[in-house]
């Protein structure tokens, strides 16, 4: 038997209030994506003015983060031609996101769930995901 710790609504509540916030403060409305640590979404917002076709990509992105346990631009790099995942973004049926913006959430040392963000710059879409990450980390504390 194995006990799994994972995000629940109120994490991902608390996860999306964050992004949020911070996609406000730059000016760029979001699609957030929170999935638990299988990549099962949990949650998932469409700011007002957030880019409809971002809607799958923010939920693949949180997918691919939880999932895989790894940020969506470290594949990136790695998939490009000659690198060795290369061809991995065609992964389950396309779902794996090479693109900024998705990140593993990370609590204790283990991999609690994933965000995903879209709709700005891959550079725009992380900062917004570790800005939800860091405000729900800062309610952990409290």
């Amino acid at each position: 038997m194995k006990t799994v710790t994972r995000l629940d609504l109120d994490d991902a509540r608390a996860l999306i209030a964050g992004a949020a916030a911070h996609a406000g403060e730059i000016g760029v409305p979001m699609c957030i994506a929170i999935t638990d640590e299988s990549g099962q979404l949990i949650a998932f917002e469409r700011m007002e003015g957030g880019k409809v076709t971002s809607t799958t990509i923010a939920i693949d992105k949180a997918f691919t983060a939880a999932a895989a346990k790894k940020a969506t631009h470290e594949y990136g790099a790695s998939s490009q031609p000659g690198s060795p995942a290369f061809g991995i973004n065609s992964a389950i049926g396309g779902r794996l996101m090479v693109v900024g913006g998705g990140l593993p959430v990370i609590f204790d040392g283990e991999v609690v769930g994933g965000i995903g963000i879209s709709s700005g710059t891959p550079a725009q879409d992380q900062a917004v995901a570790q800005a939800g990450i860091d405000r729900w980390l800062e309610g952990q504390k409290a």
